[in-house]
Formats: structure tokens, C-alpha cells, sequence
């Protein structure tokens, strides 16, 4: 579903802050993958979900969504191939429009819009299920302003938009780096019910080591551009965080002090 080839990005290049921040990187995510990654600050992650994503140009290599190269397209229109949620609540839904109203915005992604007021019932109660999925009690409040949810309220419509169309990528960029450790774990909870139920091929950025080995079928540590350790399977499911840990010291040596706490 996803393939990178020799994938380079630079940031600044020719001058004194030059920085590259994803080096010659090859990588492939198979169709129905839910993969994590980690990695210490500055070691690419982000940087490989823009490139994905259409964010930023890439300075050499190639970029393969389902087969087609889509190294050159830009961002709007490569938008239709992704779901993507961020680490801030505020960025994936329109606070000023009630939640009915993104939702409906979301199911037309990528379609033609009609001059038509309202929304259809049948669509309604669609989304109605939608919501109740959730079991965050929003099917009962699906007039309410988006501005007037919690955070974790807000991430999870965004999550629930991210994926109604069921794209062939879904980018989660540590969507629950913001949220208390207990909406975190339920906003988690959903995402691993939401990308199971439709196969979704799934790429999630984690600080949290415990999380990177509990969610997803495989999980990737990148450092400096590339990747230094990937594992899946029955491997994954036997990693501990202290296995972790050292993996990334011997892979990081005198950086490891510096990004042990973001890690752990």
C-alpha cells in the first residue's frame, strides 16, 4: 500500500543549518499494516508523514501509494488517498460548526457537492451509529457546537472523519500527545476498533514506547532518517519496553540521555 524508495528529504540545504532529515530511506507498509513508529527528536518521523502526505517535496527517491507514483502530485490532490489526524484536537474539525455538520463535510470528501439544504436521513442515521460506536454518548449531541467538546472528544470525531471514506493510508501523527493519560488510552481504544474493522492501513507516531508495542502489528524506530530496528508479529507481541530502551541506546549511543524521558 505504501512504498518509499531511496527517499531523501533536506531541510535548509546549502546552508549553515542544513539538515537531512530522512536519508535514502526505503520502506514498504502493506496493505491492512498497522504500524507504529518511534524515535527520539529530530529522527524523522514527522518528516516521513509530510513527505507521505504531500506536505513537503522530497529532494530524491520515490513515493508509491497502491501502486501509483505519486511522488510529483501535490498535496490536495494526494489528499484523497489519506486520513490524517494531528496532535492538536483543534486542527482536524471546524469549532463553529456542529458536529453533524463535520461529519456530513467528511462523508462528501472527495465527491461532488450539490446545492441541497440539509442532510438526508438515511445519512443521518448512518452517522448516528457512527457516533454511538464512539460510546462517548455524541449521538445525543449531534447539534452541539464542536468548540463546546473536550479534546478527546474532538480527536476522536476527527478520527471517526479521518476514516468514513476509509482512505488507503491513515496518518496518525501522535494523536493522543495532548490528551490526559486516561482519554489517551480511550481515544487508543478506538483507533485500534476503528482501523480493525476496516483493515485501514495504518502509520501512528508514539512517544510512548508501552503504546508502540501494544497497538498495531508491527513497529518501526527510526533515528537520524532511517530506520534502526523493525519488528512484527509474534516478535513484536514479545518486546518489552526495557528491550526497547536498549535497542535504541546501542543504535543512539551518547544521545540516549537526552531522549530516554520523551521515550519512556
Amino acid at each position: 500500500m505504501l512504498k518509499l524508495e531511496n527517499v531523501t528529504k533536506i531541510f535548509n540545504p546549502g546552508t549553515p543549518n542544513e539538515k537531512l532529515a530522512l536519508d535514502k530511506l526505503n520502506f514498504e507498509v502493506e496493505k491492512g499494516e498497522f504500524v507504529t513508529i518511534i524515535g527520539g527528536n529530530g529522527a524523522g518521523k514527522s518528516t516521513l508523514m509530510n513527505i507521505v502526505s504531500g506536505v513537503y517535496d522530497i529532494d530524491g527517491g520515490k513515493i508509491f501509494i497502491d501502486g501509483q507514483n505519486v511522488s510529483a502530485i501535490k498535496e490536495h490532490r494526494r489528499a484523497k488517498y489519506l486520513g490524517r489526524v494531528f496532535q492538536d484536537p483543534m486542527m482536524g474539525t471546524a469549532g463553529d460548526m456542529n458536529i453533524e455538520e463535520n461529519l456530513s463535510l467528511a462523508m462528501r470528501r472527495g465527491k461532488s457537492r450539490t446545492l441541497r439544504w440539509g442532510m438526508p436521513k438515511k445519512e443521518r442515521a448512518f452517522l448516528v451509529e457512527k457516533l454511538a460506536s464512539l460510546e462517548l454518548g455524541l449521538e445525543t449531541r449531534i447539534t452541539s457546537k464542536v468548540r463546546l467538546l473536550s479534546g478527546g472528544q474532538r480527536q476522536a470525531i476527527t478520527l471517526l472523519m479521518a476514516t468514513l471514506q476509509q482512505p488507503k493510508l491513515l496518518l496518525l501523527d501522535e494523536h493522543t500527545a495532548a490528551l490526559d493519560p486516561k482519554t489517551a488510552q480511550k481515544v487508543l481504544h478506538i483507533t485500534e476498533e476503528i482501523t480493525s474493522e476496516s483493515s485501514l492501513t495504518t502509520l501512528m507516531i508514539t512517544h510512548n514506547m508501552s503504546d508502540a508495542i501494544r497497538y498495531g502489528n508491527r513497529l518501526v524506530m527510526m533515528h537520524a532518517g532511517r530506520i534502526i530496528f523493525d519488528i512484527k508479529g509474534e516478535e513484536k507481541q514479545k518486546l518489552t519496553v526495557k528491550d526497547l530502551l536498549q535497542k535504541f541506546e546501542q543504535a543512539v549511543g551518547n544521545e540516549f540521555a537526552n531522549d530516554r524521558m520523551l521515550l519512556n
